[in-house]
């Protein structure tokens, strides 16, 4: 019975590989417009570099095409092109996990409890806020709010009768704003000079050929397990547990060089700041107005709790704020490896917080809301 569990599981990932090569080919991928998004893009991040701002390969592209995007410039950036990346940056963020990782575990116990205290502080917050100020309708306003993955609030949202694209489009822009605003809260609040930085790692011709080697096999071997567990982000979490559990073991070190993690930074940006590109720019507007407030809500949230768990816990203010902050689990563990701090910290944390939004959504959804389905299969309010 495994087995034939496994070889169905190995049939579907060649299935969706196989399906990821066909959206490659020339009439079916848009390569002109996803060309001009990577040279915009390319664009942003060298103004942002000479502006010497945080991040500036994944923030300056990303402002640029989301710019695009509100322009209606001929730009696109398909999701089958995000996968590669993501494997890069997983690989990268297993790195982090050292094996002196393994002693501090315990320690995150206080920081994991205010984690879940927060997550309730920030739905009951978010959720409120989208049904008393944008007027959203309960569905719509819980999974719209609620501090999870992008892909998974969509999905359950839309089955329980939510207007998927608001959703998507609220959780895109809390990324969006969360991702451009808090690196520099952190470089205030720490007083740590992000701008001109890179991404820690050696350059790629002084990265060992069997270094790089080890690290693509780890990106492969973790796309497989991913895929065979069943992750959330498989493309993420697959390679960065390989990777992990690589150097945990202590039979590599090697870490990817720096101009492949800055083209992922690249293309990440760019993906972000395209999924508006097709949506009306009033919409876009309105859209990003309702989530400067809710943004607002979160990083007040996010700061609070960071200091008070500071005050219980050894982990100091600028871990706690990347670990707590909701933005993308790639994004923020970039933050981190710029400021070179905890990395694994931060990862494990985010990976936690998608987990238990997944899990918990859909139970919360209705004890909280008290809806019912009605006959026809919309969502309906109890009387």
């Amino acid at each position: 019975m495994l087995a034939r569990v496994q070889v169905g599981r190995m049939r579907d990932l060649l299935s969706s590989l196989s399906g990821g090569l066909r959206a490659l080919a020339p009439g079916r991928f848009p390569y002109r417009r996803f060309a001009l998004a990577l040279v915009l893009g390319g664009l942003g991040g060298w103004l942002f570099v000479q502006g010497r701002l945080p991040l500036p390969w994944m923030l300056g592209s990303m402002v640029i095409c989301t710019i695009a995007a509100l322009l209606r410039v001929p730009v696109a950036a398909p999701p089958v092109i995000r996968p590669p990346m993501t494997m890069v940056i997983g690989v990268m963020l297993g790195a982090g996990f050292k094996p002196e990782v393994i002693g501090q575990i315990p320690n995150w116990l206080p920081t994991i409890a205010g984690l879940v205290l927060f997550m309730c502080a920030c739905g009951f917050a978010c959720v409120g806020y989208f049904r008393k100020f944008a007027g959203f309708d309960p569905v719509t306003a819980f999974f719209a709010g609620m501090p999870g993955g992008l892909v998974e609030m969509v999905t359950v949202g839309e089955e329980k009768g939510g207007d998927a694209r608001i959703i998507a489009l609220i959780h895109s822009a809390r990324i969006l704003l969360v991702v451009m605003t808090l690196p520099f809260i952190v470089q205030w609040i720490g007083g740590v000079p992000l701008g001109g930085t890179r991404v820690a790692g050696p350059s790629f011709q002084q990265t060992p050929l069997l270094a790089e080697a080890s690290l693509l096999a780890c990106g492969l071997a973790g796309i497989v397990v991913g895929h065979w567990l069943r992750l959330p982000a498989k493309f993420l979490l697959g390679p960065m547990l390989v990777s992990a559990a690589v150097h945990l073991a202590g039979l590599s070190n090697a870490v990817p060089p720096f101009e492949i993690v800055n083209a992922a930074q690249l293309v990440l940006g760019v993906t972000i700041g395209c999924r508006f590109v097709g949506t009306p720019p009033r919409i876009i507007l309105r859209v990003l107005m309702l989530s400067v407030g809710s943004t607002v809500l979160l990083l007040a949230l996010t700061l609070s709790f960071a200091w008070l768990v500071a005050l219980v816990s050894v982990h100091g203010h600028v871990p706690l704020i990347l670990a707590y902050s909701p933005g993308g689990l790639a994004e923020m563990s970039l933050i981190a490896l710029a400021l070179h701090t905890e990395v694994a910290f931060v990862a494990a944390h985010h990976i936690i917080r998608v987990f238990l939004v997944m899990v918990c959504a859909g139970p919360l959804f209705g004890v909280i809301i008290g809806q019912r389905k009605t006959t026809d299969g919309r969502v309906a309010n109890r009387e």
